[in-house]
């Protein structure tokens, strides 16, 4: 006869030896939640993100300046004021022509009580851009007035090979005049000198001297270089230097306080005519904003118009037909390309 099978619930048999079934129960608690560990994790990772394309530098930095917001409530000042009391920042900076405000340093200086012989000076803006082209570097420049109005001599020292032209040099009034020999005091500072000039045959031999004399170093353009020494020496004895400072700024004298009007009128004229051979008339206007004042007086602004050069009839023909010119390869150039386009296609 076969023995009785003996089925009984996991529960009694728990309770009745509860030291062998916990365990085993507790063995498999701890290994399930270590294999689940195994299937599914808990590590938690982002997606990468991608890279955005990079924006230009020049679109970057127009985006990073901030626009300037215009103020609907702002109105232009007053020209005039109505009362001889008045806070000048409340009005426009008045505009007169040369010789009101020449009268008017005079009188300042009578005011003061100060010395009538003073220079004047004269501050030019300029525009140094050409449109797309670079704009106009720094530049020294040169130019015999009309009326001197300072009795000193500059040094002018002439380079030459030929003996004879060196000794005339010396009896016009050169400082030193000579040819390679010169080159070694030059560099050693034995000889200085406000000018120096040359024939163009020495151009290629007082190389050494250029990294030294930089601006002042003889040119064909300032008329520093050229076969007549006499005319150049005439020129750079009495010649009156200025020079472009701070990217547009030109602050030089232009005669002395006690001067007729006129005469300085006509210096003042003889300067902005010279700047203004720097750059071509067809890019607009190059001087911008002019003032004078005394060493003892504030600046007053000036009219500039009436002494900047205009275009001749001849000048703005030449313009024309140039434009012309260049609207006809544009033309030109666009015809070869559509008939390319039209070979391919």
């Amino acid at each position: 006869m076969a023995a009785p099978v003996l089925r009984c619930c996991w529960r009694t048999v728990s309770a009745q030896c509860p030291g062998r079934i916990s365990p085993r129960i507790g063995q498999h608690s701890a290994v399930l939640p270590s294999f689940a560990s195994l299937l599914i994790s808990n590590r938690r990772y982002a997606a990468k993100k991608e890279k955005k394309p990079r924006r230009d530098a020049k679109k970057k930095a127009a985006e990073s300046e901030p626009k300037k917001k215009k103020n609907p409530y702002t109105f232009p000042l007053p020209s005039e004021p109505k009362d001889d009391v008045y806070l000048t920042w409340c009005y426009q900076r008045p505009v007169y022509e040369a010789e009101v405000a020449l009268e008017m340093l005079k009188t300042f200086q009578q005011l003061d009580f100060t010395s009538p012989k003073q220079h004047v000076y004269i501050d030019m803006t300029l525009d140094m851009a050409m449109e797309k082209k670079k704009p106009l570097e720094p530049f020294v420049g040169t130019v015999r007035l009309p009326h001197l109005f300072t009795d000193d001599i500059h040094k002018v020292v002439v380079f030459t090979a030929d003996a004879e032209q060196a000794a005339l040099a010396r009896e016009n009034g050169a400082t030193f005049a000579g040819g390679t020999e010169l080159i070694k005091p030059i560099l050693d500072g034995e000889i200085k000198a406000d000018f120096y000039v040359g024939v163009p045959t020495m151009s290629s031999k007082i190389t050494p001297l250029r990294g030294m004399l930089k601006q002042r170093f003889p040119k064909t353009r300032n008329g520093s270089l050229s076969y007549d020494i006499l005319q150049m020496l005439q020129f750079f004895k009495v010649c009156h230097e200025y020079e472009v400072e701070n990217g547009n700024l030109i602050h030089t004298p232009i005669g002395m306080l006690d001067m007729p009007n006129d005469q300085i009128v006509a210096n003042l004229d003889a300067v902005i005519k010279d700047v203004c051979k720097y750059k071509p008339l067809s890019y607009g206007p190059f001087v911008t904003h002019l003032s004078i004042c005394s060493s003892t007086s504030e600046s007053l602004d000036l009219k500039v118009e009436r002494f900047l050069p205009k275009r001749t009839v001849k000048e703005k023909a030449e313009e024309k037909v140039k434009e012309k010119a260049e609207e006809k390869v544009k033309d030109d150039d666009s015809d070869d390309d559509e008939e390319e386009r039209q070979k391919s296609s």
